[in-house]
């Protein structure tokens, strides 16, 4: 085994381990394999330009033991996480996790990316490797940190007035704010009881619509609303 390919679904593993043969193992990362801490709002250092502090997930531990076991034979690994932000993060936790333990020290690692499951699109992918996107990771954290920083105290609040099932953060509290501007514009209306006037003339077989516009001369008609 020259070569170690990581991928994000362990459903891709099977099909991709075909396509490129025993110079290559595939494995899984199964998603996310770290986040930022979650207790005493530890996870983002305010101070220190809201530096991140991360840490493995509790039930992802034995997937990167496997990942650092293999790494360790290979000649080059390969990051070939989904194509869009969350699979560049997760290239990114893993390669810095490998870094940090020295395992990629004198090996090739690349990104590469595939839309598709297929022997054309993997092995293209791997004839045009990249770097792990510094754009992409930058926007994976910079979601990631308004989520850890808008929700931490906004989901503690709703542990105490909804459920422990609840939570808060950069999507649902904006959201939750919409709703009730909304619900404070409708309690607010004040109805007013109008009229749509028209009536279709007719002479014969020829016909015009009128619509009611004023009454002795006094205009009546705003828009499409008739007031009387």
């Amino acid at each position: 085994m020259k070569n170690l390919l990581i991928v994000e679904s362990p459903t891709k593993v099977k099909s991709i381990q075909k396509f490129l043969g025993n110079d290559y193992k595939v494995v899984a990362s199964v998603g996310h394999v770290r986040d930022l801490m979650s207790s005493s709002r530890k996870g983002i250092d305010v101070e220190n330009n809201y530096s991140p502090k991360w840490s493995i997930s509790k039930d992802k531990k034995d997937i990167i033991n496997d990942i650092k076991k293999y790494s360790k034979d290979a000649d080059t690994v390969y990051f070939a996480t989904d194509p869009d932000r969350e699979g560049e993060a997760i290239s990114k936790h893993i390669y810095d996790i490998l870094d940090k333990a020295k395992l990629l020290k004198g090996k090739k690692a690349y990104r590469v990316a595939f839309n598709e499951i297929t022997e054309n699109a993997v092995t293209t992918a791997l004839e045009n490797p990249r770097q792990i996107s510094d754009n992409l990771w930058n926007a994976y954290l910079a979601r990631r940190t308004l989520d850890y920083l808008m929700g931490y105290d906004i989901t503690e609040f709703l542990w105490k007035k909804v459920s422990r099932l609840a939570r808060g953060g950069r999507v649902q509290s904006p959201a939750l704010r919409l709703i009730v501007e909304k619900e404070n514009e409708i309690s607010a209306f004040d109805p007013v009881e109008y009229w749509v006037s028209s009536l279709v003339a007719c002479s014969k077989d020829d016909c015009i619509d009128l619509d009611l516009v004023s009454i002795d001369g006094e205009k009546i008609k705003k828009g499409n609303i008739t007031v009387l």
